[in-house]
């Protein structure tokens, strides 16, 4: 009777875990009807069961005990007892970090450079929009307004006498070099001010975020 419980609750563990090791959930080693089977064996078995030779086998508890080891170890080891990526729900990895230090001489080399690209390109824009209105005759227009205002002195007034594409392509081409001067002084110096705010404050904190 004991052996019989015994092998009815090794049976019942192993239908258990392969039951679970299918089953989705991966959680639970073995049904509840298949617990139930297993406490039913349990209950009928016998402490201690000795054969004819008198030596004593391991008695239906630690089968059972066995039994129910087995069938977790096989349903933890079980990849397909897994929670799927899908089911779990993907997760937004985040990571905070800290701006402590700026190379101050790449922030020098960075800053000259985008003062030069800008300094180019206001110099070339100030000569297109020059041009532009030279080609619609804004200036003839002003010329003979002047003209007509001031009238009678015997003498043309030409605005381009004051504002030619010479004299303002040379102004803007001045502001430009000083442009790259202050800019690329201002930028450095604010990196090393910051490198000693960052000193005694810890710097920025910036929280990067992983895209879904």
């Amino acid at each position: 009777m004991a052996e019989r419980a015994a092998g009815d609750a090794a049976s019942a563990a192993s239908a258990g875990s392969g039951r679970s090791g299918s089953g989705r959930s991966g959680s639970t080693p073995a049904s509840g009807k298949t617990q139930e089977r297993i406490k039913e064996a349990y209950a009928h078995s016998s402490p201690v069961v000795s054969d004819d030779t008198g030596e004593s086998k391991p008695s239906a508890a630690d089968r059972f005990a066995a039994a129910m080891a087995v069938a977790k170890n096989a349903a933890s080891s079980n990849p397909s007892s897994a929670p799927t990526p899908a089911q779990a729900g993907r997760k937004v990895r985040k990571a905070r970090l800290r701006l402590s230090h700026i190379d101050p001489w790449s922030v020098m080399k960075t800053a000259f450079l985008l003062s030069i690209a800008l300094g180019i390109v206001t110099v070339v824009a100030v000569a297109v929009i020059w041009s532009v209105l030279g080609a619609a005759g804004v200036w003839e227009s002003i010329d003979s307004a002047v003209g007509d205002v001031v009238g009678g002195t015997g003498a043309s007034f030409a605005i381009e006498d004051y504002l030619g594409t010479s004299r303002v392509l040379g102004f803007t081409m001045l502001v430009a070099v000083v442009d790259v001067v202050l800019v690329t002084v201002v930028a450095t110096l604010g990196a090393f001010l910051y490198n000693l705010a960052a000193a005694l404050l810890g710097g920025l904190e910036v929280t990067l975020a992983e895209d879904a």
